[in-house]
């Protein structure tokens, strides 16, 4: 069964708060910020870091969309409460992205807390390219 925005906040994994565009806009400037930066980490050969930090741009971008939309986390696990969100708010189009930060939420909590130098260059790379994905679609969904 998919959930749905009721649900979460009968679950009280989400709460609605005012609706903040200027926080908004903060978090999706974060977003890319940690974008170039988890390319700078690709190109010193910093795989693990480029994916935990792509994984934060997510991350930020996702936050941003709950501050557009009236949203914030309200359970101590508010990674997953941000992910949540997104899957059940972005569009179908883009529910591969949602999965994909979900996957990239465990691998980066694997990375950080110990598989360190887990990750390959071509993971990396492609948690870049996912997350720059992950962020347009984002900002595509915060313009209408």
């Amino acid at each position: 069964m998919r959930m749905n925005l009721s649900d979460l906040l009968k679950k009280n994994t989400v709460r609605q708060v005012e609706a903040d565009k200027k926080q908004s806009l903060e978090l999706i400037a974060h977003a890319e910020h940690d974008l170039k930066v988890a390319q700078d980490n690709l190109k010193i050969n910093n795989y693990d870091w480029a994916l935990a930090i792509a994984y934060n741009a997510m991350l930020y971008a996702g936050r941003s969309l709950m501050a557009y939309k009236g949203y914030a986390p309200s359970s101590d696990a508010h990674h997953l409460a941000v992910v949540q969100f997104c899957a059940v708010v972005l569009p179908a189009e883009s529910g591969q992205l949602a999965s994909t930060f979900n996957r990239y939420r465990i691998r980066r909590n694997d990375v950080v807390y110990g598989e360190a130098e887990s990750v390959g260059e071509d993971e990396a790379k492609n948690s870049i390219e996912n997350s720059r994905k992950f962020v347009i679609a984002i900002k595509e969904r915060m313009s209408r």
